[in-house]
């Protein structure tokens, strides 16, 4: 009977170590990036929005130091809205925002959600 109470049977290391500064280094390479919920819950606004026949177009960017959703009304023309992840900014005013075609903040905070806010309709008094 053998012994292995090395946890390996045929004496290789089971894990790599990588120095810390290097594991730093590469994770900072990389761009920003929308995560799975985060992309869901913009392209479900989207999806409304193309239905209500006010855009048209999106453009995705992943820069090194934020992501950007851009809405179109039409390829040529210039953004009417972009949605900004900065995660930079998360500890002071909020990763998200929404910026209009001329450059104002529309809406900036923590969560996504609350940010995306901006773009339900609001209610109405109707008289009878």
């Amino acid at each position: 009977m053998t012994d292995h109470s090395s946890g390996t049977e045929d004496g290789e290391a089971s894990g790599i170590l990588i120095p810390l500064h290097e594991a730093r280094s590469a994770r900072l390479d990389q761009p920003v990036r929308f995560d799975r919920r985060e992309l869901d819950q913009i392209l479900r606004l989207y999806g409304r929005m193309v239905a209500a026949n006010e855009w048209r177009d999106y453009a995705i960017d992943h820069l090194s130091d934020c992501a950007v959703f851009s809405v179109f009304r039409r390829a040529s023309e210039v953004p009417l809205f972009q949605i900004v992840k900065d995660p930079k900014l998360a500890r002071r005013q909020g990763a998200f925002a929404v910026i209009a075609a001329g450059g104002r903040i529309l809406k900036r905070g923590q969560e996504l959600g609350r940010v995306l806010g901006v773009f339900d309709p609001k209610l109405k008094l109707v008289e009878a």
